[in-house]
């Protein structure tokens, strides 16, 4: 009697340990991997970053005065800019279905059909320095002109007004809100109307840069003063999180496919990942060291892109959980086409959390062949008790 209990005890902990391994989260069991594609033009400096209507994702190359679109397979088709020394900065995808981007040293605005058709529209006041660009609830496109202290929208005919602020703006977005909110050089975060009307928020610890829409409803942005992510209310009530490695200098952010925010860290060359509760979960470090990785993006197929300006390539994180079928939030960086994973090229580099992962992966199929294992033990111990009888 008592081999009897002892052989339906090692059956039944056979089943629970192997019933153990199959409740694993998903996230445990494939972690994400970095892979990073080179820019075929040496000194491209690839500087902003986005998914466009096409399944690929398309950069600007300040250094070369190009505009670049990356497959998924990392394949990079450069397009020159009709104006010389164009140094194109921000990018971002249209409502009419085009790329729209930023030109920093002709004065103009910019738009590439995904057929790589550039047109390019004149600012009204000269060496404004238009750097960012995003799409507007309005159906137009809204960008920042640093030198003349505005905001410039342009309709998808080319039609530009031009708002006055109080401030130096530095980088933008569309916000949960229906407004426009963009960073300053200044200490002091902004949100503008359809109709230009500016409001101002101090910001405590310094300017911020990068800004995105959050999957919760409200503002975030990075900034390099206070070395922290911020998270800011329709209402413009902040709270920042302070990033782990110091002086990390982070410098823009995006809404991941995961629910999470994920945010580029130039001087420790790594990409953050930080929950909406403010809980940053990890740093992964880049394989290419002094990258300096700078923009970010959600790219096809739950995908984050960077730009990493000081290597000349392009890099992806695959592998990301997408635990919702909701659309991405962030206007941004709105192209969530279905396109395939990126396949075929080696991992080239993983994080602590990758890392972190992997033994947990490790760890889990330990216990399922060791469940098995005992399962198979207890079933022929068994079958051995009820023949001996």
């Amino acid at each position: 009697m008592a081999r009897r209990l002892y052989n339906k005890f090692i059956l039944f902990l056979g089943v629970a340990i192997f019933g153990a391994f199959l409740a694993l989260p998903l996230s445990v069991q494939a972690a994400p991997t970095i892979q990073e594609f080179p820019i075929p033009t040496t000194g491209g400096f690839g500087r902003e970053i986005v998914a466009g209507p096409d399944g690929n994702v398309w950069f600007t190359e300040v250094g070369q005065h190009k505009i670049a679109r990356i497959t998924p397979a990392g394949v990079v088709t450069e397009f020159s800019i009709p104006t010389a020394l164009a140094q194109p900065q921000g990018i971002t995808l249209g409502p009419d279905g085009n790329i729209w981007f930023t030109e920093l040293g002709a004065n103009q605005i910019g738009r590439i059909t995904p057929a790589g058709v550039i047109t390019e529209f004149p600012i009204p006041t000269p060496n404004s320095a238009p750097i960012a660009i995003t799409a507007g609830p309005d159906g137009n496109l809204w960008f920042v002109e640093r030198n003349a202290n505005q905001i410039g929208r342009i309709t998808p005919a080319g039609a530009i007004t031009e708002f006055p602020t109080t401030t130096q703006p530095f980088d933008i977005t569309a916000g949960p809100d229906g407004n426009l909110w963009y960073t300053n050089t200044t200490n002091a975060l902004s949100r503008m109307t359809t109709s230009g009307v500016a409001t101002n928020y101090t910001i405590a610890t310094g300017p911020g840069s990068g800004i995105t829409t959050g999957p919760d409803g409200n503002i975030w942005f990075v900034s390099s003063a206070a070395n922290s992510v911020v998270r800011v209310t329709p209402s413009g009530a902040m709270t920042g999180f302070p990033i782990p490695t110091p002086n990390a200098q982070p410098s823009d952010i995006v809404t991941g496919p995961d629910g999470n925010l994920w945010f580029t860290e130039q001087n420790a060359n790594k990409i953050g990942v930080i929950k909406p509760d403010g809980t940053i979960v990890d740093e992964y470090t880049l394989p290419t060291p002094t990258s300096r990785p700078d923009r970010i993006t959600r790219g096809p197929n739950n995908t984050i892109w960077f730009t990493e300006m000081f290597a000349d390539r392009i890099g992806v994180i695959n592998g990301i959980i997408d635990p919702s079928p909701e659309p991405d939030p962030d206007p941004d960086n709105n192209s969530n086409t279905g396109a395939p994973t990126v396949p075929g090229a080696p991992d080239t580099g993983v994080g602590p959390a990758s890392k972190n992962g992997n033994v947990l992966l490790l760890i889990g199929i330990s216990l399922g062949v060791l469940g098995l294992s005992l399962i198979v033990l207890g079933r022929r111990l068994l079958s051995r008790s009820l023949s001996s009888r």
